[in-house]
């Protein structure tokens, strides 16, 4: 059970708040005229907040694609009321208190499991509720049922990593995670049980702290282990910098790595010749032309970003379309729908509409079972070549 100690002060703040609005509904139409309040709770800053800005981004190119919603007859304009929650877990109870206060029907983030767990408890106190878009780690959702999440899970994520390693035919890992970090240690330690549960065998687990620069003396660990391949879920600050040192230790293992990594800017930050080969699990790929639906996201999304070179230095500097943002659109407008589809602005009423979504979009069909979670059997895996990810197969669990 997922375990958020409130202080009495704030605990009754929130509840000063729910009163005001059944789950900060009424008060954004109130005092706003006919308007709607979302509020994106992600990290601008901080770090995680290269990922934060990227599903921001998608946020907001799915307000301008659809910036008006019809609840009971009245049309409301969707205003995202955003707040940076710092890639810090308290600062995102703050930035969670302030969402709430502005009156939000509902919320979408974040990235980064860890400050999605520390604000779940307040989303659920007001009846807020909250669309994670990339927070992969089970406790965000778990004993919460105000809050959903439309990728993934992180134990099917790690187990479809140990299934692409060992069918790669790696029998030896090396493994390294984040100290304090739920997303880091929750996917190291599923992969480290299905890699081990197929007949693998992890060499060496190496552990590291939150702004740690320096990876060598892992590495050289890592490269006596004889380790074929290092499984290493961090974030887009610390993989450029653990590539870098390994390939200039002479480390030969494959990098391979959870959705954080599927990003242009580690690839240029650790360069490309020190990329290659590096395999990741995501949630989407832009190449995939099987979906009209994405081919046409695809084509706005890029057209959009080119349009203003500030988005493009919020993407990382390029215009390659990562996972995260496209399963950002798509929540914003699963969002959306459900608040139609309550024909209400309560709290009560849009969750309800939230659980029993049948939503089809971007990144493809996505519904929620029991614990809020969306039901996915498959993620992509894509491969560093020639300086960029490209596609190398679905994985499914074995």
């Amino acid at each position: 059970m997922k375990k958020v100690l409130v202080s009495i002060l704030a605990l009754g703040m929130v509840l000063s708040m729910a009163a005001c609005s059944s789950g900060g509904a009424n008060s954004a139409a109130a005092t706003g005229g006919n308007v709607v309040k979302i509020g994106v709770f992600e990290p601008q800053t901080g770090e995680n907040g290269g990922g934060g800005l990227q599903e921001l981004q998608g946020a907001r190119y799915a307000n301008e694609q659809r910036h008006t919603i019809t609840v009971g007859g009245v049309e409301y304009t969707v205003v995202l009321d955003e707040v940076d929650n710092k890639s810090d877990k308290t600062e995102a109870v703050t930035a969670a208190q302030k969402l709430i206060s502005d009156g939000c029907v509902a919320v979408l983030g974040s990235y980064g499991s860890g400050v999605s767990i520390a604000a779940g408890d307040y989303f659920k106190e007001a009846q807020v509720p909250a669309v994670g878009c990339s927070c992969t780690n089970p406790q965000v959702t778990e004993g919460n049922d105000y809050y959903f999440r439309s990728c993934f899970l992180d134990p099917f994520q790690g187990t479809v990593m140990a299934n692409y390693a060992w069918e790669s035919g790696y029998t030896k890992v090396a493994v390294v995670s984040q100290l304090g970090d739920d997303y880091s240690t929750g996917l190291a330690s599923y992969f480290k049980t299905a890699f081990v549960a197929l007949g693998g065998e992890v060499v060496d687990d190496e552990t590291f702290q939150t702004n740690q620069s320096d990876f060598k003396a892992m590495m050289t660990n890592i490269k006596a282990s004889g380790a074929q391949a290092i499984f290493s879920p961090s974030s887009i600050t610390t993989a450029p910098l653990m590539i870098k040192q390994a390939r200039e230790l002479g480390v030969e293992a494959a990098f391979m790595a959870g959705d954080t990594w599927y990003n242009q800017l580690i690839i240029d930050d650790a360069g490309a010749d020190y990329a290659e080969g590096m395999v990741c699990s995501t949630f989407f790929d832009e190449g995939d032309k099987s979906n009209a639906t994405a081919v046409d996201f695809v084509k706005g999304y890029r057209e959009w970003m080119n349009a203003d070179q500030k988005r493009i230095a919020n993407n990382g500097g390029n215009d390659a379309i990562v996972g995260n943002t496209a399963l950002c659109y798509d929540t914003y407008n699963l969002i959306c729908d459900a608040i139609e589809a309550a024909g209400s602005l309560e709290g009560p009423a849009i969750r309800d509409a939230l659980a029993a979504t049948d939503f089809t979009g971007v990144t493809g069909a996505i519904t929620f079972d029991e614990n809020g979670d969306a039901k996915k059997d498959t993620a992509y895996i894509d491969i560093v070549k020639d300086g960029a990810f490209a596609f190398l197969k679905t994985q499914q669990v074995a």
